[in-house]
């Protein structure tokens, strides 16, 4: 069974930056989308940013111009970097991978943003 495996949060002061990295456990074939989506506390699981295979990207508006991210397909591998962190941002980030037939999600990771 594929895992993907986050690591990389944490908890910063407001204006602080993170980057978190995902990992698949096993080679995954054919990624068609990479991304990121996030859960913060009573709210539903939203899209934070995707990265399809032909390289483009897709951030929610809240993020843009804040968060970056990135990835390869051949290592199954992606990456978000987080700067100008607020307090909004914080909750638990999963990261996911898509082909044809499986979408992969990770356990999460906590991302805490306070002063």
């Amino acid at each position: 069974q594929v895992l993907l495996v986050e690591s990389g949060g944490g908890s910063v002061r407001p204006g602080g930056s993170l980057t978190l990295s995902c990992a698949a456990s096993e080679s995954i074939p054919s990624i068609n989308l990479m991304g990121w989506y996030r859960r913060a506390p009573g709210k539903e699981r939203e899209m934070v940013a995707i990265l399809t295979s032909a390289g483009h990207t897709n951030y929610a508006a809240s993020v843009k111009g804040r968060f970056t991210i990135s990835g390869d397909n051949a290592k199954n591998t992606v990456f978000l970097r987080m700067n100008g962190l607020k307090p909004e941002d914080t909750g638990v980030y999963y990261c996911t991978m898509i082909n044809e037939r499986n979408h992969y999600w990770g356990q999460g990771t906590q991302v805490t943003v306070s002063s």
